[in-house]
């Protein structure tokens, strides 16, 4: 009987964001996502007025990771500010989706990644919610590896 053939939840992950092994926890991962540019082409001498289309440049999305504001961990905005003249600290990125035995069922590496954006997040006094900042990152590429 085969085991753990059933759909993984999505609250259950963790990512790895710097070189030193370090986990952070986040509330949120979005944009996970890549895509396929089509090139049509039309040969000169084709009888039929189509073009036939094949497939171009990938792209991929932004992701942005959120997590509620920690007063004593500054490495958002830390690493949002080691922008400066075109130099920026790229980091690989690795987004562990886990099991039930908190093993990495799915795993997303992005590749060479850096912060577009930053967002400290909403202040409102009316509300009693937790502070969540976020983080836009840019990226050359990634992988996902099942299992």
């Amino acid at each position: 009987m085969a085991t753990n053939n059933y759909p993984l939840t999505g609250f259950h992950f963790t990512v790895k964001w710097s070189d030193d092994d370090e986990n952070v926890s986040f509330s949120e991962v979005t944009g996970l996502s890549v895509s396929t540019t089509p090139i049509e082409y039309r040969e000169g001498a084709n009888k039929e007025y189509t073009t036939f289309k094949m497939p171009g440049l990938k792209k991929f999305n932004n992701v942005t990771l959120k997590r509620g504001t920690v007063a004593t961990d500054n490495g958002f905005f830390d690493w949002f500010n080691s922008i400066a003249n075109n130099t920026v600290e790229r980091r690989d990125i690795t987004i562990f989706l886990l099991n039930e035995a908190h093993e990495p069922a799915v795993t997303w590496s992005l590749k060479n990644a850096f912060p577009i954006k930053y967002d400290a997040g909403s202040l409102n006094a009316s509300d009693g919610k937790v502070v969540l900042e976020s983080v836009e990152l840019a990226y050359e590429s990634f992988t996902v590896t099942r299992g």
